[in-house]
């Protein structure tokens, strides 16, 4: 659902959050939409066109204007480049990490192994290595990305209207849609956020004025109550009044010389007429109708925010839009942990490998090859980028932190010669080693394939001639067709990255039969960890256990022994997927197994006691040993069948920038331990039938702290 907030905040530049968001309201026509589209007119700069300078022809005059549209990826938090496409397989662990290369189908191009999908198509993509910002900060950084100008000095963390324009702004201006020039340039499907107030600069049209703002449509496209409103006919507007309407204007603007010639309602046609063809044709309403997909369609490119999000990009430019900037958003809960999205300070290899990079490998892949099955690829740019890169050591969370020193991004389609690499970092992935470029370099790029010059200017609102960039287009990736004919065998194994999965356990009904595994030594296996095993029981009196048949379920019961000593404990673990800051609720069905001897071993069982725990692990081993327990809930399983015990704790600061660290990661357990102080002697050595703490199902559940939505 397209979400609003009617609280009257206001931009830098007076206009509200609400008017920047909205689509409607109070206009002549009855539309709203043609308020916001002449907001800020009177510059002059509608009139500017752009030509081809000598210097765009001679780097390759067959690829200035290919590109007839453009899906910008964000990648919002700054994907590590040695886990993408700049792995470092001779740099000490602590700097390639935990992931192998593998062989892409060009000879001699390498991707990270968490890129199976991508590394298949790397003939369709010229990757460079070595673009920097030389700057840490997500504000100044990304600014620089976003708008080709660096930022300074001081910090870009809020939105002033002396900001330079975004990129896209100036295409929405030299470039505009012929099909849709109401939707010129769409920004889906939420602002760029740093945190609950934080929303950075580099975002909007700057000191441009509100009239080149990029279109944005705020809301996830996945949802299944998704639309956009604003883009019907009111339901108390007829057709034939709107056309009435439309006429009355067409009289009244013959009577408004004078005012015309001030200037006030300098680009009111213009803007009129877009607002009212954008909503009388229906073509911006058929494009954000996802239901129009088949679910083949959807599927590809995956039942999730980012997914649903490529894919509305690939409907727009279909419609006509000219450039869809697509965020990689915040997800719920995410807004004060030490990894939110691409920003992996904390287990970076975990989000890595369950969140990231499954969604963005399955999805990417998607869009490459749904436009080219469309004829869509050849006049359509694609562009992959975060605002930097990540160090290259690993710190002792598991995580890389912020580099601007030199990262990588990736191009394809319109204009690019694929299945080539440009520039290349050092050794370790820290520093630029051949070719550095800048991203002033990367935006000439974007304006030298869509047909403007990168030499030209463009009006400020005060007339003054303003330098549309200071870069140079990359002109070792432009051509018609790819760089090499060569391919070769492609690496990695898809199963390794499987499709994207939300869900916050594996196997939480044992129906896999799969046994728990150890916790040592440590490994990166997912699912149950079990201690003590069968190998491990005998110095304990407990052991876990996985049952098949009538009695499904994980055991944690007892083992044959002399005594279970004072503080022995059996537990079972899981790490959470993708944690967050929120309120969890973890719930068991739970029942006491008396085994083959019944009574004696109740008796037995009445001394053990048994716990639920939201916990955070200790250290990079992950051994659910060595925890700090954050939850815990002590309760008495009855004998019979299985029944509900839960456990519900937030976990977190109910306050927005308060940070809660993830760590090394979250997890839930299942504790059976003797905590009477005393050991407890079994009585025998041998015949214990399965007895002890059945656990047939569990589940997790997770609700975030609502969001400060109301941040501009």
């Amino acid at each position: 659902m397209f979400g609003l907030d009617d609280r009257p905040n206001r931009l830098c530049d007076g206009l509200s959050r609400r008017e920047w968001l909205r689509v409607g309201g109070l206009s002549v026509l009855g539309l709203g939409l043609d308020d916001l589209l002449r907001a800020g007119t009177g510059s002059g700069a509608g009139s500017v066109r752009a030509a081809a300078s000598p210097l765009a022809r001679g780097l390759d005059g067959a690829t200035f204007g290919r590109a007839k549209n453009v899906i910008y990826l964000w990648l919002q938090g700054g994907p590590p480049q040695h886990e993408t496409f700049d792995p470092k397989p001779d740099a000490p662990l602590e700097i390639r990490g935990p992931f192998q290369p593998i062989a892409t189908n060009i000879p001699g191009i390498h991707f990270s192994e968490l890129l199976p999908r991508t590394a298949r198509r790397a003939d369709r993509l010229a990757v460079v290595r070595s673009i920097a910002t030389d700057d840490p900060n997500h504000d100044v950084s990304g600014y620089w990305v976003l708008t080709g100008y660096p930022y300074g000095p001081g910090s870009a963390r809020q939105i002033k209207p002396s900001d330079w324009p975004y990129f896209g702004s100036i295409v929405k201006m030299l470039r505009p849609s012929e099909e849709l020039p109401a939707l010129s340039t769409v920004w889906i499907p939420d602002l760029m956020r740093l945190n609950d107030s934080v929303t950075p600069a580099g975002q909007t049209a700057g000191f441009l004025g509100r009239a080149w703002e990029p279109e944005r449509f705020v809301g996830d496209p996945a949802a299944p109550d998704y639309r956009i409103e604003g883009l019907d006919l009111p339901t108390d507007l007829p057709r034939l009044r709107v056309d009435r309407r439309r006429a009355l204007l067409g009289q009244l603007d013959g009577h408004l010389k004078v005012v015309e010639r001030s200037g006030v309602l300098d680009g009111w046609d213009r803007n009129a007429k877009d607002a009212y063809d954008l909503v009388s044709s229906g073509k911006a309403r058929a494009a954000f109708d996802l239901s129009r997909e088949p679910d083949a369609v959807r599927d590809r490119y995956g039942r999730y925010s980012w997914g649903q999000t490529v894919l509305l990009a690939r409907r727009l430019i279909e419609a006509g839009v000219r450039l869809v900037h697509v965020n990689w958003t915040r997800e719920p809960g995410d807004s004060a942990v030490d990894n939110p999205m691409w920003d992996t300070h904390a287990q970076n290899a975990d989000r890595l490998q369950d969140v990231l990079c499954p969604q963005f490998d399955v999805t990417f892949t998607a869009l490459l090859d749904d436009l080219e099955s469309r004829g869509l690829l050849d006049e359509t740019l694609v562009v992959a980028i975060g605002e930097f890169g990540r160090t290259p050591k690993i710190n002792s969370q598991g995580g890389r932190d912020h580099w601007g020193n030199v990262f990588s991004f990736v191009m394809a389609g319109a204009g690019i010669s694929g299945g080539q690499v440009f520039g290349a970092s050092d050794r370790d992935g820290a520093l630029p080693a051949s070719d550095p470029i800048r991203p002033h370099d990367l935006t000439a790029t974007i304006f030298h394939l869509l047909g403007i010059d990168h030499l030209g200017t463009f009006p400020d609102k005060l007339g003054r001639p303003q330098p549309i960039t200071r870069g140079e287009p990359i002109a070792a990736i432009l051509g018609d067709g790819p760089a090499t004919a060569d391919r070769c065998e492609p690496g990695g194994d898809v199963a390794f990255v499987p499709p994207f999965d939300d869900s916050l356990l594996l196997d939480t009904d044992f129906s896999s039969g799969r046994p728990p595994i150890a916790v040592a030594p440590p490994t990166r296996e997912k699912g149950w960890r079990g201690w003590p095993l069968n190998s491990e029981a005998e110095d304990h009196g407990l052991v876990v256990r996985v049952l098949g048949g009538e009695r499904r379920g994980a055991l944690l019961g007892l083992a044959p022994g002399g005594t279970i000593p004072a503080g022995s404990r059996a537990m079972l673990a899981q790490e959470i997927r993708s944690a967050r800051g929120g309120e969890y609720t973890f719930s068991v069905s739970a029942a006491m197994l008396s085994g083959d001897q019944g009574e004696p071993e109740a008796d037995l069982l009445a001394l053990l006691s048994c716990r639920l725990v939201l916990f955070r692990f200790a250290d990079a081993s992950k051994d659910p040993r060595s925890i700090q327990e954050l939850a815990s809930l002590s309760f008495r399983p009855e004998p019979g069948a299985p029944r509900p015990v839960t456990l519900q704790r937030f976990l977190g600061s109910t306050q927005g920038n308060v940070n809660f660290p993830i760590g090394q990661g979250l997890g839930v357990a299942i504790i059976l331990e003797n905590s009477s102080g005393a050991p407890i002697n079994l009585g025998h050595d041998s015949g214990l039938g399965p007895a002890g703490l059945l656990v047939s199902e569990v589940s997790l559940s997770f609700r975030a702290r609502p969001r400060n939505e109301n941040t501009l």
